[in-house]
């Protein structure tokens, strides 16, 4: 039991390391983004998040935080999650192939001022890097979340988060926590009244 303790006590010690690292160097770049977001959600536009696997749910995650709430009762906010229509994603990817089956909804949804979030770990997964590809040639403004070297993503979005790590459990951990900050500056910019200010 005492060697299990120690790899709790490790996990926890690696994963909050990471997101301190993380957050340190990357601090500015995200109240950038959270103001997009928000001069975007204030001017009528939406966020498309999309993603693969643990991603999937992360952008399914983050598109609920905005459509529903977050800390308190206020006006929903238009996010869609492009990972959780099955006929959508299983008729693309059965007539144009798995790679497509994001680019043709950012290409069907998204229009210029939308904000598009894209999540990959490694930063190299095919379906995510055509939907940036559509996302930029619609004039969406582009965030890339993935692991320590970018991958593929590097110099493909407007605002790329590289989490320090090249373990996906820790990256991931640091995405949702990401995602849950840009969600909550959103909020308290676009609903002060919730947080007390006026």
């Amino acid at each position: 039991m005492q060697d299990v303790s120690q790899l709790i006590d490790q996990f926890v010690a690696e994963s909050l390391s990471v997101k301190s690292r993380f957050f340190a160097d990357n601090k500015e770049q995200v109240v950038r983004v959270a103001e997009a977001m928000t001069r975007g959600l204030r001017t009528g536009h939406k966020v498309l998040f999309f993603g693969n696997g643990g991603s999937a749910a992360d952008a399914q995650h983050l598109a609920a935080e905005l459509v529903g709430r977050f800390a308190g009762d206020r006006a929903p906010l238009p996010g869609l999650a492009l990972t959780t229509d099955t006929s959508v994603l299983t008729a693309l990817g059965n007539d144009y192939g798995y790679e497509k089956v994001f680019s043709r909804q950012v290409q069907a949804l998204g229009n210029e001022g939308d904000t598009a979030v894209a999540i990959s770990t490694s930063g190299n997964s095919p379906s995510v890097l055509e939907a940036i590809d559509m996302a930029r040639s619609k004039g969406l403004y582009t965030v890339g979340f993935t692991g320590e070297t970018g991958g593929k993503m590097n110099d493909r979005v407007d605002v790329l988060f590289r989490v320090p790590s090249r373990n996906t459990p820790r990256i991931q951990e640091t995405h949702l926590l990401l995602g849950h900050i840009l969600c909550e500056l959103v909020d308290r910019q676009l609903f002060p009244e919730i947080y007390g200010k006026s």
